[in-house]
């Protein structure tokens, strides 16, 4: 039996993928890190109410074998590049240095298209700086996931997102061979995905881009 822990649960496709672990029979906890309690009664489910800046006080007896990391904001909720880049790679790397070193067999990670450490863009810079450093870590298997717009219903409204998504449904059936990987997914499908990947045996560094996720 398999044991999860799900930072950014109350996110788009964070949440997706805590309700499926919950009704998935091969795990028998699902841990996940909130900041404020969730009116959802689950056996399986275990809340941690926690500050990320406070990451190192979970307690040592939780040690799952998956690690499914949604975590995640945009520069202008953030409000700064230097805020973003707390949540998007301080906090990140600290989750999976503390689940590292309990053990954890597997990290998912949610990043975004285009993610590259040599990018000139900060964002994309910054989501494969992340990526590159929690390949360091030396997990049984690391999972990048790098999807392009997400679909589905948010908290909170994101006007550039909104236009984005209305300008890629508009030209999606040109997207195709290379450009394919720059296709809206719906949330819900994005965490079928990273469920499926976490039974996978095989071990390594994987970046999983659209439409082979």
């Amino acid at each position: 039996m398999k044991i999860a822990l799900v930072a950014g649960a109350t996110g788009l496709v964070g949440k997706q993928v805590m309700y499926k672990l919950l009704e998935n029979n091969r795990y028998e906890k699902v841990y996940i890190l909130v900041r404020k309690k969730l009116e959802i009664k689950n056996s399986k489910l275990i809340q941690i109410v926690i500050k990320y800046d406070q990451l190192e006080s979970i307690s040592a007896e939780v040690i799952p074998t998956d690690v499914f990391c949604c975590l995640g904001t945009t520069i202008a909720k953030a409000g700064s590049e230097e805020e973003f880049y707390k949540v998007d790679y301080t906090y990140v790397l600290q989750i999976a240095k503390i689940f590292k070193e309990r053990k954890a067999s597997n990290f998912l990670l949610i990043s975004a298209v285009g993610a590259s450490a040599d990018s000139s863009i900060f964002y994309s810079r910054t989501k494969g700086e992340v990526e590159q450093a929690i390949r360091q870590l030396d997990y049984d298997s690391f999972h990048a996931f790098r999807p392009s717009l997400l679909l589905g219903q948010r908290n909170e409204f994101r006007f550039g997102e909104r236009i984005g998504i209305g300008f890629a449904m508009i030209f999606q059936p040109f997207l195709i061979a290379s450009l394919a990987k720059y296709k809206p997914i719906h949330a819900a499908l994005l965490a079928d995905y990273m469920i499926l990947r976490s039974f996978e045996t095989n071990k390594g560094n994987f970046v999983r881009e659209s439409p082979s996720f």
